[in-house]
């Protein structure tokens, strides 16, 4: 799980921003994550910090003569794609969604997080490059997809009838 490597500190940047407004004065995120109970002493959470703008997760900026942690274009992808691994299931529609993507080798590294994101969605590969779920993708999924650049290698259907669709509705224990 990506949010245990740091002790929790992406796991409060994810719950602190709100990535239409990525900017939090400095000194309110040790002040925030003690109040939503987090147990960081604070040399932690500002090695944590460190570590994430070593990262290229976040950035210091100063405005005004004070100090603010942004989040970097790569750390809105972090945690949109952390958001979109949280799956809620759904009661079924009849309607399958099927995926279809192609993305090109240089894109290896997204083309792996985009298929565990799939699967955490619960998708399950049919065959190459091809997903299927009873669930939809759910908003953050979506908007990981398009702020990644990735939806445009991607294909998603949704289908109201597949043939010897009897094996995939026994694996999602659907009648």
């Amino acid at each position: 799980m990506i949010m245990s490597k740091y002790g929790g500190i992406i796991e409060s940047f994810i719950d602190m921003f709100d990535l239409s407004l990525p900017v939090i004065p400095w000194q309110d995120p040790y002040k925030w994550a003690m109040k939503r109970r987090r147990k960081f002493k604070s040399k932690t959470y500002l090695q944590g910090i460190s570590r994430l703008e070593n990262r290229g997760l976040i950035e210091v900026v100063e405005r005004r003569g004070k100090k603010f942690l942004k989040l970097t274009k790569k750390g809105q992808l972090h945690i949109l794609l952390a958001k979109a691994r949280i799956s809620k299931k759904i009661p079924w529609d009849g309607k399958w969604r099927i995926v279809l993507y192609d993305i090109p080798e240089q894109n290896k590294l997204k083309r792996n997080q985009f298929r565990w994101l799939l699967r955490s969605n619960n998708f399950v590969k049919l065959q190459a490059s091809v997903f299927v779920s009873p669930y939809p993708l759910n908003a953050e999924a979506v908007s990981y997809l398009k702020l990644s650049g990735l939806i445009e290698f991607i294909r998603i259907m949704r289908v109201d009838q597949m043939d010897n669709d009897k094996e995939l509705k026994k694996m999602f224990n659907l009648k």
